[in-house]
């Protein structure tokens, strides 16, 4: 469950967001939108480490394309 606060909450209650987003993000609101997220170090880095093997697999499917073109051609037809 994701909990919300505005802006001023967040700045006001910071210490207690801080205990918080060990169990669940925070979404940090201004004007009624979401702005910001508050996560904890562990959810930052797992979600860091994702993006980054996501990247990787990319850029590899890229270079097997361009490597095996022919490959890819012939399995296309």
């Amino acid at each position: 469950m994701n909990k919300h606060v505005t802006a001023t909450e967040a700045k006001n209650k910071f210490g207690e967001l801080l205990e918080t987003v060990n169990s669940h993000p925070v979404f940090i609101q201004k004007n009624g939108r979401d702005v910001a997220v508050l996560m904890s170090k562990a959810d930052y880095e797992a979600r860091d480490s994702k993006a980054a093997k996501k990247a990787l697999v990319q850029k590899l499917h890229e270079e097997s394309i361009e490597r095996h073109s022919d490959v890819y051609e012939a399995l296309a037809k």
